[in-house]
């Protein structure tokens, strides 16, 4: 008896079907299908309102007078996931997706502690954010959402904006002028907003983007307030001729040391 019930959770475990992982896909597959396909050319005067080290990141990159995007896809393979100071890292699968007209983000985890599948789904999806996470398949570790996790989910969706740089476009995000390498950015969402400061070289490649909009939300619940950034790294051209960068970087200002716990090279 004890055999077939290991044998059936072996078998549970691989098999590719997961609920939360077919929620993230119809999920997905859903904001695809409501999402007006883009027809319009990035253009010099899209960006001619925006604080000088943005527009020559446009410039940098190669963004103008190539087509805009509406949403995006990106993917990350084994990338070592931190679960909090002084615990465990993971190896995680990341896919994400980044949607422009209404500022919509889906990021799914794939991932295992100790053998056990383990799998978790961000989103902020009309204006509600939220972090779950499942094992086994079957049993939620933990499940945050709030007023906090929706502000949390919106600033990311504003540290990724020029990643994605038609979402940078939108009426929902306003820049301010700071200096020849720092602009301010504030995003406006179904009556939450965040902002955070970007930050460039001389030519106007972005290296990092750093808020105290995002609150720190532990899988058990707990939540601090703590600086964060994300850091973009390792600029290459991709096959459409954009210079852009391939490793990503999310990491917590913790007043004991700086915790980088997402460092991930896209993949695709």
């Amino acid at each position: 008896m004890l055999a077939a019930i290991i044998l059936l959770a072996v078998v549970y475990f691989i098999q590719p079907y997961s609920s939360l992982k077919s929620d993230f896909n119809k999920t997905a597959a859903q904001l695809i299908s409501e999402t007006r396909p883009e027809t319009e050319m990035f253009s010099q005067q899209d960006i001619a309102h925006l604080p000088e080290p943005v527009q020559k990141y446009f410039n940098h990159c190669g963004y103008i007078g190539t087509s805009k995007m509406s949403w995006m896809k990106t993917e990350f393979k084994d990338v070592p996931f931190s679960t909090g100071v002084d615990k465990a890292t993971l190896t995680i699968d990341y896919t994400q997706y980044n949607f422009v007209e209404t500022p919509n983000r889906l990021a799914f985890i794939d991932s295992a502690m100790y053998g056990i599948p383990f799998q978790g789904f961000d989103s902020y999806n009309q204006g509600v954010g939220s972090m779950k996470g499942v094992i086994a398949k079957a049993f939620t570790l933990f499940d945050q959402k709030g007023v906090e996790m929706d502000k949390a989910c919106l600033v990311t969706v504003l540290a990724e904006s020029l990643y994605v740089p038609n979402i940078a476009l939108q009426d929902y995000i306003t820049w301010e002028a700071i200096d020849d390498t720092h602009a301010k950015a504030s995003i406006t969402s179904f009556g939450i907003s965040a902002s955070g400061i970007f930050t460039f070289n001389e030519v106007g490649k972005m290296f990092e983007f750093t808020t105290n909009d995002r609150m720190a939300v532990g899988f058990d619940g707990s939540k601090q307030s703590i600086p964060w950034s994300a850091v973009y790294e390792g600029y290459e051209r991709n096959e459409n001729g954009i210079f852009k960068p391939t490793i990503l970087k999310a990491v917590w200002h913790y007043p004991e040391g700086d915790l980088t716990y997402f460092n991930g090279k896209i993949s695709s």
